[in-house]
């Protein structure tokens, strides 16, 4: 009877070990910069995912939301940043039209892979 409740079994265990993958979501996995850095007047940022994305639902938004000797500053949407998709849809490059000013930024992104869920992710860097 042991192998006969085996049998009956495998199919849903190999469903089991191969649902993982069904429900894999796009991640960031590299930022540059990254994620609490400190870095020099940057011209671009640059995200990694760790699966293709659906170009038409990777957007992001960039927030400067301090800036030195301004304690009040509100936070402030920079404008004039293009976007690029690598070849492999795996990265997705930021372009500012001028570097960015000395203070703190958050970048802030929604992704979806090949699964449609839509993800989505913060993280702040400063610049110097």
């Amino acid at each position: 009877m042991t192998k006969f409740r085996l049998l009956l079994a495998a199919p849903f265990l190999a469903a089991m070990a191969f649902s993982g993958a069904a429900h894999a979501h796009a991640k960031l996995v590299k930022s540059t910069p990254a994620a609490n850095a400190v870095v020099a007047k940057p011209t671009k940022i640059v995200l990694t995912f760790n699966e293709k994305l659906i170009a038409k639902f990777a957007t992001t938004t960039l927030t400067m939301t301090a800036m030195p000797g301004m304690k009040d500053h509100a936070p402030m949407k920079i404008s004039g940043v293009t976007s690029a998709m690598s070849k492999d849809g795996k990265t997705l490059t930021l372009t500012m039209r001028r570097a960015l000013m000395p203070g703190t930024y958050q970048l802030r992104w929604h992704a979806a892979g090949a699964d449609t869920h839509r993800m989505e992710g913060s993280f702040q860097f400063s610049v110097k």
